[in-house]
């Protein structure tokens, strides 16, 4: 019997990336539902824990998104070294909290992947803190009850069944951002919002997003489509933000943003072909 599973290393077909971000998605809504019911349980640790693992869960939908486009060896290396890194899974975690300190549009949450942030690492220490007891500092003894508390775990949770969603993949949806995203991937940045608003509208001709307004275009241009981006004042300013950190990530699931914003902004950070923002 080997030591170690037989991991796949190699390129993926748009039906088997498809099959592999809803297999993904389904892991998050169940390992997200099982920290709640840990949470009302009062077992505080091990929800934070397992709402981490379901975090790490939805992060892999991008970094599938992103194998789909990879074209070299080493690319398609890089996306299965991502895949299987807790730290890159994990960025997505800030998002509420960023919005709380004012991100509404799509280049206000670089900081989810800025290369010296240490918010990826932080979570994953938080994870093994709620599962293990350790030896710290001048010896002491860490255990998960002293460690994890219920506000940090109910904050874990309610990220974790916010970045969850309910979405599911299809071959057509990745084939559409293969067809789209593609050309221009890793260039100019406006090239790139162009395209994902130019996907956005493939997807809602083919049903697979709803009719009416291109609510990427509206992200991409002005903030969080339908989330009152931009007007502090129809709200006291703590409710305002209290409501936006909620209503963020939904609406990026519904709209499909969630999962491939991460792939963009990762891409404009790394991409040496333009360091400065342009807008449509």
């Amino acid at each position: 019997m080997k030591k170690k599973l037989d991991a796949n290393r190699g390129k993926l077909t748009t039906a088997q990336i498809a099959q592999g971000m809803s297999a993904a998605a389904q892991n998050a809504r169940r390992l997200a539902g099982d920290a709640v019911a840990l949470l009302k349980a009062h077992r505080f640790p091990t929800a934070a824990s397992l709402a981490i693992l379901s975090i790490e869960e939805s992060g892999k939908i991008s970094i599938l998104r992103s194998l789909s486009l990879a074209t070299t060896v080493d690319e398609v290396s890089d996306a299965w070294k991502d895949y299987r890194s807790h730290t890159q899974k994990n960025v997505a975690w800030l998002l509420p909290q960023l919005v709380v300190a004012g991100a509404r549009k799509l280049d206000d949450l670089r900081p989810l992947f800025e290369k010296d942030s240490d918010h990826p690492y932080v979570l994953d220490q938080i994870k093994q803190l709620g599962f293990y007891t350790d030896c710290l500092g001048r010896a002491h003894w860490s255990t998960p009850d002293s460690a994890i508390d219920e506000s940090l775990a109910e904050m874990l949770v309610k990220v974790a069944s916010l970045l969850a969603g309910k979405h599911e993949y299809t071959k057509i949806e990745v084939d559409l951002w293969v067809e789209h995203i593609g050309p221009v991937s890793k260039k100019e940045h406006a090239l790139m919002k162009q395209a994902l608003v130019n996907w956005y509208a493939a997807m809602q001709k083919m049903g697979l997003v709803p009719e009416g307004a291109n609510e990427m275009e509206q992200f991409v241009r002005d903030g969080f489509p339908g989330s009152g981006a931009g007007r502090p004042d129809l709200t006291h300013k703590e409710e305002f933000d209290r409501r936006e950190a909620i209503l963020a990530p939904l609406v990026l699931a519904r709209v499909g943003i969630d999962s491939f914003l991460f792939t963009y902004l990762d891409w404009t950070i790394q991409s040496p072909a333009s360091h400065s923002i342009h807008s449509l």
